[in-house]
């Protein structure tokens, strides 16, 4: 399958002309090339697919099954880009030229988002295989294209100015959504799988995640699942670029407001310790809590904030030796030790009690309900494969509901 981001956004406009004015005569004048430049652009873009794209009858031309998917998915990358556009010249506070997005290039936003990923013209010139004074050209180019300062250069390196940033992520979603396209395509002609990317965060690690792959794999056919772990900050900027299709975990209040949010089932907190603590066998050892080491998640996540906020004094008594870490083979690892203690949520740590690794406290807490589930992209549009996969997770949710009750 082609990489979308080598993909000629002049063919990908002919392209959608083309399917909206349903010939080739008509599409030229709207997008004020020549009927053999368009000939020969879907020529080459339907070489570059893999698939025909339009089906040839005498009234002129009608997408194909293929052209359709390809169409809807290119309508909705060029808008995605026409939005960051206008973004960039909102953020610059300068007027936005007539025609620009005419003027931009594959090669230009291919060289845009290398070099915000890597910082560096010489590094960006690596991940991209080039030479250096190629993905220099093309930065420069852009910038007269859009007009826009787009780069600066500070004590790191080469940073992205705001204009800049929302360009790159308007890209990255452009790509994102030709590349849902390109696959759906390449699935129909057994040339590639059929995939999604999910960002895990910790309890769904260690519970819901682990039954959908194995359901859907085994329902579905062949199926490509990408499991992405990190903090909750990392996965919601790779969702918010279209490196992700969607994450899963604890949701947050409030939503973030270019974000959906699904719950799925309630979560609960408790205290926890190795198997030989000394607090096991007492009826209530809530009064020594503070007489031991802990080990918490860090700061920013929702099980340190509501800590902070319910038991001040336990967590300024756990100060000289608290560890903090959202790994749970770290947290599992230092509990062993024999003398720390964890509050950790209930569902993450089900295996680990199940097997006699962990151990609960019997420590009442006055913790609420929280919310596990599935976060999006508003605008997100799953494919056939993804839709399986999101029923599976309600499916796998549902049970897993069910018998907390």
């Amino acid at each position: 399958m082609i990489d979308p981001a080598h993909l000629n956004l002049r063919h990908l406009r002919a392209f959608v002309a083309i399917c909206r004015a349903g010939s080739i005569t008509r599409a030229a004048e709207v997008v004020h090339l020549s009927q053999p430049a368009i000939t020969q652009g879907l020529a080459r873009l339907e070489a570059a697919v893999g698939a025909s794209l339009f089906v040839r009858h005498g009234r002129g031309l009608t997408p194909s099954d293929e052209g359709r998917i390809l169409a809807f998915r290119s309508e909705r990358g060029l808008d995605t880009l026409e939005t960051g556009l206008t973004e960039a010249y909102r953020r610059a506070r300068t007027p936005r030229p007539s025609k620009v997005a005419a003027r931009l290039t594959a090669a230009h936003l291919r060289a845009l988002v290398a070099i915000d990923d890597a910082r560096s013209f010489s590094a960006a010139a690596r991940a991209l295989g080039l030479a250096q004074p190629s993905v220099h050209r093309a930065a420069r180019d852009l910038e007269l294209a859009t007009g826009l300062a787009l780069f600066e250069t500070t004590s790191s390196g080469t940073a992205l100015t705001r204009a800049a940033l929302r360009l790159s992520r308007a890209t990255r979603l452009m790509l994102a959504e030709l590349r849902q396209g390109l696959s759906e395509i390449a699935q129909r002609h057994g040339r590639a799988l059929p995939g999604i990317r999910i960002g895990a965060l910790p309890l769904a690690r260690s519970t819901v995640l682990p039954e959908v792959v194995d359901r859907v794999t085994a329902g579905a056919g062949p199926l490509r699942v990408q499991i992405i772990d990190g903090p909750y900050p990392d996965l919601l900027r790779a969702l918010r670029q279209g490196d992700l299709d969607l994450m899963v975990g604890a949701l947050r209040d409030p939503c973030p407001p270019d974000m959906v949010q699904e719950p799925m089932f309630a979560d609960r907190l408790g205290v926890f310790c190795g198997p030989g603590h000394p607090l096991l066998g007492l009826p209530d050892p809530t009064g020594r809590l503070t007489d031991f080491p802990w080990v918490l998640s860090p700061l920013g996540t929702p099980t340190r904030t509501w800590i902070e906020a319910a038991l001040p004094d336990l967590l300024r008594a756990a100060l000289p030796e608290l560890v903090e870490t959202s790994s749970m083979v770290m947290v599992r690892g230092l509990l062993q030790s024999g003398r720390r203690l964890t509050i950790i949520s209930r569902n993450q740590v089900a295996t680990e009690v199940r097997t006699g690794l962990m151990r609960e406290l019997p420590v009442t807490l006055a913790d609420r309900p929280r919310p596990i589930g599935i976060t999006s992209r508003a605008d997100w549009v799953p494919t056939p494969a993804q839709t399986a996969v999101l029923a599976a997770l309600r499916t796998v949710a549902a049970d897993w509901k069910e018998s907390q009750i």
